[in-house]
């Protein structure tokens, strides 16, 4: 069977139309699928740049049972009013002293200490999983 000219013609820009559309559809496609793998890379960037992190310094390194020492620092990530707390390393585990401080509007804090345990006393702030470096208070 012979196709005349007209009909030909229009079969074949039917085609070709039909393959411009499949070609966009194609880009369409490859660009959703390049902006939603993006995404997730983003999100990762953005939790790692708020993660929480605490600082501390002690007023001093050395002190007498029970005199009273401070502890101040900073802290990213952790909400203004959370608590953060005094650790003391007792036999190899952190123990929670009643020592603790809320967290200020611009991330600050500031703790009063006494401590009696005298020696080279270990210690740390925490607020939930997150702690500061550790540091050492001398009780003479």
């Amino acid at each position: 069977m012979m196709l005349s000219k007209p009909r030909s013609l229009r079969v074949a820009v039917i085609g070709a139309l039909g393959a411009a559309t499949l070609a966009l559809a194609g880009t369409a496609t490859a660009a959703t699928t390049a902006t939603h793998t993006a995404s997730p890379v983003a999100l990762v960037q953005q939790a790692q740049a708020v993660k929480a992190s605490i600082t501390a310094t002690p007023s001093t390194t050395s002190v007498q049972a029970w005199q009273l020492f401070r502890v101040t620092g900073k802290t990213t990530g952790l909400k203004a009013g959370s608590n953060v707390t005094l650790q003391q390393k007792q036999h190899g585990q952190w123990v929670s002293l009643p020592a603790s401080a809320p967290v200020s509007r611009n991330g600050s804090y500031s703790l009063g200490v006494k401590l009696g345990l005298k020696g080279k006393n270990d210690l740390r702030i925490v607020n939930g999983t997150t702690a500061s470096p550790v540091f050492n208070v001398t009780v003479r």
